[in-house]
């Protein structure tokens, strides 16, 4: 079973919506708008609900072998710097509340999950493998794209770029 929720995921973001051409969202492109349910209730709604805040958009899956980890570094960072105004979304793709709440719970992370369960904000941001992360200045802007895995010292390295 553990090997279908790739397999499906894969296929949810590698789906295109009216069969049109695949989104790309790049550095210096403005980050789409997006509304989803956090995994502890309520719901977020971007960007008005952190207008003028850098966010780092974080896309995951409990099944991805590098998220875990990479989570774990982006809470360090986002406690050194969420005094100077950093905020933190992540964004589970393809995965029940239940399973993101649970997952946030075990690996204790404290900025909030929310719930992609049909992948359609994936598919917004273009994401096409997980890991994926966006760096989006206080104006709403990405800044930085990050695919696949990287390190505390990277994270935090962009994280202060937009707080400049």
């Amino acid at each position: 079973m553990r090997v279908l929720f790739p397999l499906l995921a894969a296929a949810l973001l590698a789906a295109c919506d009216g069969g049109g051409p695949a989104v790309q969202i790049n550095t210096g492109d403005p980050a789409p708008a997006f509304s989803a349910p956090a995994s502890t209730g309520g719901r977020l709604n971007f960007p008005e609900d952190l207008r003028g805040k850098p966010v780092v958009v974080r896309f995951w899956a409990d099944w991805c072998r590098y998220c875990e980890g990479e989570m774990k570094s982006i809470e360090q960072v986002y406690r050194r710097r969420r005094d100077q105004g950093l905020s933190v979304v992540a964004v589970n793709v393809g995965q029940d509340e239940k399973t993101v709440d649970a997952f946030m719970r075990r690996i204790g992370v404290s900025y909030p999950a929310l719930i992609d369960e049909e992948a359609g904000i994936a598919r917004k941001y273009g994401v096409v493998a997980l890991p994926t992360t966006y760096f989006v200045d206080a104006r709403g802007v990405v800044r930085a794209k990050v695919l696949g895995e990287a390190d505390e010292s990277t994270f935090d390295n962009l994280a202060g770029e937009l707080l400049q």
